[in-house]
């Protein structure tokens, strides 16, 4: 008996690695160790790592979703194995992923939704560049067609992010993006109509636009371009970015006028992992009708088991993300999405009207869902001078765990920074008085302590990983 309890004790201990010579452990980082590890102990070394980082809940600058239900993680479990682009081996995934098409084209007012072309993406990045290239796929036969050069394209947009710098420079495409002015925070017709000419693939508005949260004009922006036509014959198609907006106005405000609606609307990308509440890594887009994804984008591969044709940029990639996002769809139903967006916006608006109270603040966007997405942004108020700035209060706030974005705006305003807060599904209202109490707290702080020197813009309030030179890796 005495034995065998000390074997007990012994295997209680080799469970608890910190309690065996594991806890010593120091392990190469940047090189593969010359011995294989317990699985228990490289897990736990990982984990340890992980420490460093943000609570993904407490973080309020990002778009993506980051909180899920349960029964997400059950269903990303059992498809770990599933690589997406294999359709003959996992043919119930590509119709989970088909299914999820068909319902984002019949939300967004498809004509033909049942005959609506589309595909799932990495996120709306991917999908971005997809509308991007049939955009410019589609000019480029036109012009050729007409006997005209194919040299120059450019592509109109208001205020974008990154990805759609990245497809004007990958894909040989000038971008003429409408600077800032004041009273003027993203494309109008009247400056889209002085940027177009012969050599536009397109007009791109932003539903939810990163810098200012808002909506921009589809529905005005798409009568100008007819009234052009009307009178030069010049026919532009629009792509719409919805990558936020996609998944609140149908839902909230589903009489505004954005999608296929509007015929001069040809795609639409959206992600998934945003306000469509699945895990990070999927989004979609979504063609009018098939005429609009040019032939010469889509491969057909056969060396995967059957004959199937592939259009995203990506190959190889995983199906959970599709298999939530169709649970998301059969789960919450138009009234389960509309009642988490209601809980969203009313929540950004209660801080907007409490935010006003803790400084010499005014609101950049209030949270309106009729004008933009979930979210809330301020500014300090022309002439106050509280002794710090919004990036000082952001690194304060960080203090307590929030990850709050404090950046300048585009040209040409760029002399304007703001707080943004993003409101998404697991947000509670008790964590709204949460973060208004650390507010609070860390104005408090500045006030008595004041900031040496302030935060430049360029010192940013996200995290950035720097290469390090070749000489300082270590070995």
């Amino acid at each position: 008996m005495a034995l065998h309890r000390r074997h007990d004790i012994r295997a209680t201990m080799d469970a608890d690695i910190y309690a065996t010579a594991a806890a010593d452990l120091s392990v190469p980082k940047y090189r593969l160790g010359e011995n294989a590890l317990r699985a228990d102990v490289a897990e736990a070394l990982v984990r340890d790592e992980l420490f460093r980082d943000g609570n993904a809940r407490q973080n309020l600058a990002t778009f993506c979703q980051t909180w899920v239900d349960p029964e997400i993680h059950q269903l990303m479990d059992l498809s770990i194995d599933k690589n997406m682009i294999d359709k003959d081996e996992y043919p119930a995934t590509a119709e989970l992923e088909s299914r999820c098409v068909h319902i984002l084209a019949d939300l967004w007012h498809s004509p033909k939704a049942a005959d609506t072309l589309g595909c799932s993406t990495t996120g709306s990045s991917e999908a971005c560049m997809l509308g991007g290239l049939a955009l410019k796929w589609q000019w480029r036969e036109r012009m050729r067609a007409a006997g005209k050069p194919t040299d120059k394209p450019n592509l109109v947009t208001g205020p974008v992010q990154v990805c759609w710098h990245k497809f004007a420079r990958y894909f040989d495409v000038e971008l003429r993006e409408i600077p800032l002015a004041p009273g003027r925070l993203g494309m109008t017709a009247e400056e889209v109509l002085k940027r177009v000419d012969t050599n536009t693939i397109g007009v791109m508005p932003t539903m939810g636009v990163t810098f200012t949260c808002q909506y921009e004009p589809v529905a005005e922006v798409a009568a100008a371009l007819d009234r052009l036509q009307g009178e030069t014959g010049l026919d532009i198609p629009m792509h719409v970015d919805a990558a936020s907006g996609g998944f609140t106005a149908p839902f909230i405000e589903p009489g505004l006028r954005w999608d296929f609606r509007i015929p001069r609307v040809r795609s639409i990308n959206a992600s998934g992992h945003k306000f469509g509440l699945a895990p990070l890594g999927v989004g979609w887009v979504v063609w009018q009708d098939r005429a609009d994804l040019p032939e010469d984008l889509i491969f057909y591969v056969n060396y995967l088991g059957g004959n199937m044709p592939t259009f995203a940029l990506n190959f190889s990639r995983p199906g959970g993300q599709i298999i939530a996002q169709y649970y998301l769809f059969m789960r919450l139903g138009r009234e389960g999405y509309r009642q988490i967006l209601r809980n969203s916006y009313e929540t950004a608006q209660y801080i907007g009207r409490e935010i006003c109270k803790l400084g010499p603040f005014e609101l950049a966007f209030d949270g309106d869902s009729r004008k933009g997405i979930p979210a809330i942004s301020w500014m300090i108020k022309s002439g106050a001078e509280p002794g710090y700035s919004l990036f000082d209060l952001s690194d304060r706030l960080r203090v307590y765990g929030w990850q709050v974005a404090a950046y300048t705006m585009l040209p040409d305003i760029t002399d304007v920074v703001v707080i943004r807060v993003l409101i998404r599904h697991g947000f509670s209202r008790d964590m709204a008085d949460m973060l208004l109490e650390d507010t609070k707290r860390s104005i408090a702080h500045l006030r008595t302590h004041k900031p040496g020197v302030p935060l430049a813009a360029d010192e940013g309030t996200t995290f950035t990983h720097h290469a390090l030179p070749k000489e300082k890796l270590p070995v």
